[in-house]
């Protein structure tokens, strides 16, 4: 009874080393989403609510890790959305990585008009845990808006300008200090006028760039001739007036700042406010930050030039511009994943494959995250195998004492006999 108690217990275990295996190897399909969130942590890409292309909102809650190479068309997406117990759905949100030690996923949203749900949330990326942090105001309470961009600089300072409260457009400044969780506002002095779904990036000098976006009052996407900055330093707004080959006015685009920062690219967006996107020719343009000149960037493989997209969201991860999601393509035919290799200033490329190694050049080590997952699982199996070994030793063992203890205890009644 007790051996095949033994033998019940080893294969339990390997039984729950199985499923983990499994759980590992089937992989997640997230649904084409817009209006998410995409917050780099830690080499993750961890994605949060949206919107369904029927319109209905989400909150659904997933990443996607980068410390190993992959192909688009296979992406093990890792589900989290057991632990979100709190946030509810929603789309249009602002997110940005924060907090005391710059490991906190910071969720910002209008989420609902009702002002007993909290318009801000955190994510713990070490515990897996969801809060909802205690600010003091200066002035105040949490402003309640959506479809702003959050900014935030090397101060763990987050920045959410404009965006729209019910069918009005903003231009305020709300500035969250994500360590030591005060909110404040910003100068109004020459400010941008009202728009949401805008594009934004914080540039080297520690000024944010502001461009193009949707007016809600006059129905219109905004031009991108205009560009704005404002100085995170002195709390000053300046504009400077672009050239070349403008952009067309336009909403619901990406824009991020290239490896050299010295330019921004733009990627995407609406022009119609109709869930029309632009062509692919109108969807890559590059901004020079010492002349503000517009240029259309060259693409080395226009074979492979994928549908624009809107309402997407874009990270630098590595030397890609890294989009994901939107809308404005099919998801049968292209990956929820777009990568754009931007190494090469004079000639930029699209690609399905991420390439950790070429990413990061800089550092020969290799660390237990940088393991790909075919090796992990390898290692998985190998541990089951071995956890197998020690188990049937330990049987044999077992059962060869038992042997010993048997032939022990006749020996007295043969003697006995004789």
């Amino acid at each position: 009874m007790l051996r095949k108690s033994q033998i019940c217990i080893v294969l339990s275990i390997l039984f729950q080393l199985l499923v983990e295996i499994n759980c590992q190897i089937v992989p997640l399909r997230p649904n084409q989403r817009s209006s998410h969130t995409a917050t780099l942590i830690n080499d993750k890409l961890y994605i949060l609510g949206g919107t369904l292309k029927n319109g209905t909102d989400i909150k659904d809650f997933f990443y996607f890790d980068f410390s190993a190479s992959f192909n688009t068309q296979n992406l093990p997406w890792v589900d989290l959305s057991s632990t979100n117990t709190i946030v509810p759905r929603h789309f249009g949100a602002a997110s940005a990585k924060g907090g005391a030690n710059n490991n906190t996923l910071i969720i910002y949203g209008r989420i609902t008009s009702n002002p007993k749900i909290p318009s801000l949330y955190t994510f713990d990326t070490q515990s897996n845990l969801w809060s909802i942090p205690a600010i003091a105001e200066i002035p105040g309470n949490i402003p309640r808006k959506e479809s702003t961009t959050g900014i935030i600089d090397q101060n763990g300072k987050l920045y959410l300008w404009g965006g729209l409260n019910g069918n009005t457009s903003l231009n305020d400044m709300y500035i969250l200090d994500t360590i030591n969780l005060i909110g404040g506002v910003g100068s109004l002095v020459g400010v941008p006028g009202p728009r949401c779904n805008y594009g934004a990036a914080l540039l080297p000098d520690n000024k944010i760039i502001y461009m193009g976006g949707y007016n809600d009052e006059v129905k219109a996407e905004l031009p991108l001739d205009q560009v704005y900055i404002y100085n995170t330093i002195n709390n000053s707004w300046s504009t400077q007036t672009a050239s070349g080959k403008v952009p067309s006015s336009r909403d619901g685009f990406s824009v991020i700042l290239g490896l050299g920062g010295q330019s921004v690219i733009v990627f995407g967006g609406t022009a119609t406010y109709s869930l029309q996107g632009l062509t692919t020719d109108d969807s890559i343009y590059e901004l020079n930050l010492s002349n503000f000149e517009w240029i259309i960037p060259k693409i080395s493989n226009n074979s492979q030039i994928p549908n624009s997209r809107m309402y997407h969201k874009a990270n630098i991860i590595g030397k890609y511009m890294v989009i994901s999601f939107g809308d404005g393509y099919d998801p049968l035919v292209e990956s929820d994943i777009l990568l754009l290799d931007i190494s090469n200033k004079d000639e930029y490329s699209w690609t399905n494959t991420f390439d950790l190694v070429q990413s990061t050049t800089e550092s020969n080590v290799i660390n237990n995250g940088d393991i790909p997952l075919v090796i992990k699982l390898i290692g998985v199996i190998v541990g089951s195998l071995t956890l197998l070994t020690f188990g049937g030793f330990i049987l044999y063992k077992w059962n060869k004492k038992i042997k010993r203890k048997r032939i022990i205890a006749s020996i007295p009644h043969i003697m006995s006999d004789c």
